[in-house]
Order: structure tokens, then sequence, then C-alpha cells
């Protein structure tokens, strides 16, 4: 596997929670607070500090101190492209997957004996 490989694959592995993929929607708006983070997701804030250490090694979210509180950000805009096309594609997944189904329930059920 190539360097950049491995980067690709480490870097998926960051935003593989759902957790992180909700930090990363909030911030969305700019730089905020573990605080308000906390509140907006409605998690304890030793969880949302471990999500965001793996975030921020690598590289995706920065955090800056002033004072006791810390705020962070996105380091690259460009990832909420990334997450925007993913949505669409499960968006599309899922479309087709309720075409198959409506397509089932309009055949009539084949009976076993």
């Amino acid at each position: 596997m190539t360097d950049l490989g491995r980067f690709k694959a480490e870097f998926f592995k960051a935003l593989a929670h759902p957790m992180r993929i909700a930090v990363l929607d909030e911030l969305r708006n700019g730089e905020t607070g573990v605080n308000d983070l906390c509140a907006r997701l409605g998690v304890e804030q030793s969880s949302l500090s471990q999500q965001l250490a793996v975030l921020r090694i690598r590289n995706i979210v920065i955090g800056r101190k002033d004072g006791p509180n810390v705020y962070y950000s996105v380091r690259d805009k460009a990832v909420f492209k990334l997450l925007d096309v993913a949505r669409q594609i499960f968006n599309n997944h899922l479309i087709d997957v309720k075409s198959m189904l409506a397509e089932m329930s309009v055949q009539p059920s084949v009976r076993r004996r």
C-alpha cells in the first residue's frame, strides 16, 4: 500500500464514528467551544474529548485554547464537501432500496409448498 493509500484509509477511519460526523456537522458554522458542542450534541465532555482527539490527531480539526476554554474548528472546509457527497451517496442508496421494496410489495407473493 502506498503512503497516500494509508493516509486515505486513516483519514476515513477518523470519520468512521457517528459522533465525529455530528461534531463536524456542528462545526460547519465555524469555531465552537467544547461546552457548546457538549450541549448541542447532548454528550458528556469526556466522550466528546475522545472523539475530538481522533479528529485532531488526523488534522481534521484544530483547537484553540482561550483561558480555560478550548474552541474547535475544521482545518480544511473541503471536508464538508466530502460529507455532503457521502450524504448524497447514502440518499441515492436509500432511494434504490425504497424502490426495490416498493417493487417487491407490488408483485404477488409466491407460495411455497
